[in-house]
């Protein structure tokens, strides 16, 4: 006669407490693999912590609501973003003159923006997503997980259009607002690639449609 192991079923707590590294963090690493896999709608605090291996109430002593985890990995997302637009404006080779290598930096700024947008799709959204209105707000502005002096997409796009006036290749008196015409026509294209009427466009028709928009809005800056 087989008799069954009572302790078969017995399974230790989960942790109250996070005694292997930095529980914030990890909270937070679980909140961006959550929206990288399935947008800001998969940002759950009571899953991030049940991939923390911590109990739910110990993840309030670093976020308050889900809505403070979506804010710190919404601050994530855009630095990741920013990072991107980075690596590819360094990877631009100095070219003949200053105005043509301003040109080529905005072309590389707008590309990697349109390229995150397809392939970190769930970070995209979750960078852009909108505060929860059943939510409330959190005092303090910027979330604490977010690092001071970041860097963020807009401010990378202002410095190459600050880089196209000093070439000469924008006039000064065009330059106020412009990124706000830049970013939302760029931004516009990725929307209608991951979530509008082209998402079943293939991917090498988007990139050169992309290209042909960052050469509109060079010309028309």
């Amino acid at each position: 006669m087989h008799v069954q192991d009572p302790t078969a079923d017995i399974r230790p707590p989960a942790r109250d407490t996070y005694r292997h590294g930095d529980l914030h963090r990890a909270l937070l690493d679980a909140g961006i693999e959550l929206a990288r896999t399935g947008g800001p709608q998969a940002v759950v605090l009571r899953e991030a912590t049940r991939r923390a291996g911590v109990a739910p109430n110990a993840a309030y002593r670093h976020f308050a609501s889900r809505q403070a985890l979506l804010d710190a990995v919404r601050m994530a997302a855009l630095s990741a973003l920013a990072q991107a637009m980075e690596k590819e404006v360094a990877g631009v080779r100095r070219a003949r003159n200053s105005a043509a290598y301003a040109r080529d930096c905005l072309s590389a700024v707008g590309a990697a923006y349109l390229r995150f947008a397809q392939e970190e799709t769930g970070l995209f959204r979750a960078a852009f997503a909108p505060p929860d209105p059943s939510e409330p707000e959190q005092p303090g502005g910027r979330p604490a997980s977010a690092q001071p002096g970041a860097p963020h997409p807009f401010l990378l796009l202002g410095s190459v259009l600050d880089r196209m006036v000093e070439a000469g290749v924008l006039a000064p008196s065009r330059r106020p607002g412009a990124e706000y015409l830049a970013w939302s026509a760029v931004h516009g294209l990725a929307l209608l690639v991951i979530d509008g009427p082209l998402a079943s466009m293939p991917r090498k028709e988007a990139q050169a449609l992309g290209r042909r928009l960052l050469d509109m809005v060079e010309k028309g800056l």
